[in-house]
């Protein structure tokens, strides 16, 4: 484990069993092969698992026992034991029917109802991995970063991009100065004018996309407040991040890009950081929502049609 990841999840409260699947989709790209056999295994078949000695587990996946205890801390368990009681809790919850089964990949000849149907799923399962995984400490902090700010600059590109859109034209709505960017020239151009009380946000479920990454290093250096929304909290991105709201994706398959469940969940976090600051801002946000939606009321009145 990179002193990176652990500096990421030193002092974190152990996550609640119902987050343990999550924490795993979410980690296991930057997991060794190794590690990703005893995380993969916790994640199929806790109630097994929970009944394991950290020996008995290393023997199922063929690995040590300094690997389980380090895949366990890498979850965010202080030990294996800690590990064992969220996998218990965890097989506890599917017995009880709670937690969902998981789907089989859309195939090609797949019916239109069975498309609905899988994508759906997959769909509220990102919702809900996101919503069990993310750091409400970190994003009450970057609700007042955010409610402070002078000026916000939204930095995405690609599918990213738009919702770096959609949460800048959610903030001009509430009477906040945001700026989207996805042309990387032009980002790092407006990053260079940030200062203390300014907000830099970049948007790469990658968490190594550079175009986003300049941006957020220029802005952290001039010092704004930065914050990263990103998939993978040891990705390069969050080393120039004051505050990390990590995301989760489903598994992705050939008609099903990572960039569509990635999307879903950015959008939970922006939703959850527009609705965090309204509240902060109540008594300025309220009226400026409703100037706009008044500014913006006769282009949704029908037009009568000339007899």
């Amino acid at each position: 484990m990179t002193r990176e990841v652990k500096e990421i999840f030193a002092g974190e409260a152990p996550p609640a069993p119902a987050a343990l699947a999550a924490k795993v989709r979410t980690l296991a790209p930057s997991m060794t092969r190794s590690m990703q056999r005893v995380a993969e295994a916790v994640a199929a078949d806790p109630a097994g698992c929970a009944s394991l000695t950290v020996t008995g587990l290393a023997e199922l996946t063929g690995t040590s026992e300094a690997t389980v205890v380090r895949t366990s801390r890498l979850l965010g368990y202080p030990g294996y034991r800690d590990l064992r009681l969220a996998l218990a809790g965890l097989a506890a919850q599917q017995q009880s029917g709670r937690a969902p089964a998981v789907t089989a990949d859309i195939a090609v000849d797949d019916p239109i109802a069975d498309v609905v149907a899988k994508l759906a799923h997959d769909e509220q399962q990102t919702l809900a991995d996101t919503a069990a995984g993310l750091d409400t400490v970190q994003l009450g902090a970057a609700v007042t970063a955010l409610a402070a700010a002078r000026r916000v600059d939204v930095y995405g590109v690609g599918a990213s991009g738009l919702v770096a859109q959609d949460l800048a034209q959610k903030l001009l709505r509430i009477g906040l100065i945001a700026h989207p960017h996805s042309d990387p020239h032009l980002a790092v151009t407006n990053a260079v004018q940030l200062r203390a009380k300014d907000v830099a946000i970049a948007i790469t479920h990658s968490g190594s996309t550079g175009d986003v990454i300049e941006p957020l290093r220029v802005a952290f250096e001039r010092g704004a407040t930065t914050i990263a929304i990103t998939g993978r909290p040891d990705g390069p991105v969050t080393q120039y991040a004051d505050h990390i709201l990590t995301t989760s994706t489903a598994r992705e398959s050939e008609l099903r890009p990572a960039a569509m469940s990635s999307r879903t969940s950015q959008l939970l976090v922006v939703d959850c950081l527009f609705v965090g600051v309204a509240q902060r801002t109540y008594e300025t946000a309220a009226p400026a929502l409703a100037a706009s939606y008044e500014a913006l009321a006769h282009r949704h009145t029908p037009r009568r049609r000339a007899r």
